[in-house]
């Protein structure tokens, strides 16, 4: 028999209430309410798809149950999040479900796993993009850092699509930014057409995934890359409890300076002299810059391509 006292639950991406007697919990009045609440396991505490962030009254949230705490634990959950199954609440609460749609349920559910696929390699030339996002310093600034980790994943595994798509790797990802190599493998294949239309892809893509920000965050964001053409040294990088294929070398850093002259020259997609000589007759007539770049010598061309 249900309580007659009742809790208000605000959910912040749908702007509604829905009621929650004392003795419900979280899971069971959203779904109660129609509300489309992610829960695989069936609301046991056997994964952490239901989870939910406590934006507002986590002083009127139960402790944690035993299977509950077992998730916390292995999944670093800091106080704020919580799994709407075992959660029951004595005053109300304003939450953000953190399970949006199936790719959310994906990302969730691969904390559970471990990656193990590493591409070997050695010294190659190859084509190298760096991708970071405009303004990030301050949109991380506005939000706690679970949901920046959040958002950070969903982008990596939308951008990691269509870099996979145009035959490309994920090398390494640093806060915002996102280290990619184009042409291990494939040859025959222009790997610097390849990461442009990579680039445009995400730039497209990136258009979705701000409807998603807007509606979710209240906020949106671009991307600005820097490519560069050259040798590098790829291998594996293995501790064990990472993994990941590592590219070593001064044309990295290169890439890297040449990605941080988009600011100053407000442009979205710049590339190394290297580079455009690869698909110069299909982008004939592009903005040129000369300039110097930290940490190196001397004056550099670099190449706009308009997105």
């Amino acid at each position: 028999m249900k309580s007659s006292k009742s809790h208000k639950i605000s959910l912040f991406k749908e702007q509604e209430e829905v009621n929650c007697y004392e003795n419900s919990t979280i899971l069971e009045a959203t779904l109660a309410a129609h509300i489309n609440h992610a829960h695989a396991c069936g609301g046991q505490a056997k994964c952490s798809t239901c989870r939910v962030s406590i934006v507002k009254g986590i002083e009127n949230c139960s402790s944690r149950s035993n299977a509950e705490q077992q998730i916390a634990e292995k999944l670093n959950f800091p106080i704020e999040i919580r799994l709407a199954c075992q959660t029951h609440i004595t005053g109300d609460v304003s939450i953000r479900r953190m399970v949006a749609d199936k790719l959310d349920m994906d990302i969730i559910n691969e904390q559970f796993s471990e990656d193990s696929k590493i591409a070997l390699g050695s010294q190659q030339k190859l084509t190298i993009v760096f991708i970071d996002i405009i303004n990030y310093t301050a949109l991380a600034e506005k939000f706690p850092p679970y949901d920046i980790v959040h958002v950070l994943n969903r982008y990596y595994r939308i951008m990691n699509t269509i870099i996979q798509d145009n035959k490309g790797i994920i090398s390494d990802v640093a806060g915002d930014g996102i280290l990619a190599v184009f042409g291990i493998d494939n040859e025959g294949r222009n790997s610097v057409l390849d990461a442009i239309h990579a680039i445009e892809g995400m730039h497209k893509n990136l258009e979705l995934f701000n409807v998603y920000l807007k509606e979710n965050f209240n906020i949106q964001f671009g991307i600005r890359a820097g490519i560069h053409y050259g040798n590098v040294i790829v291998g594996p990088f293995d501790t064990g409890a990472m993994k990941k294929l590592a590219v070593i070398g001064d044309n990295v850093n290169y890439a890297s300076r040449i990605e941080a002259a988009n600011k100053k020259f407000d442009t979205k997609l710049l590339l190394s002299e290297e580079a455009y000589q690869k698909i110069n007759k299909k982008y004939p007539n592009h903005n040129s810059f000369s300039t110097t770049l930290k940490g190196k010598t001397g004056q550099y061309k670099l190449y706009e391509i308009k997105i």
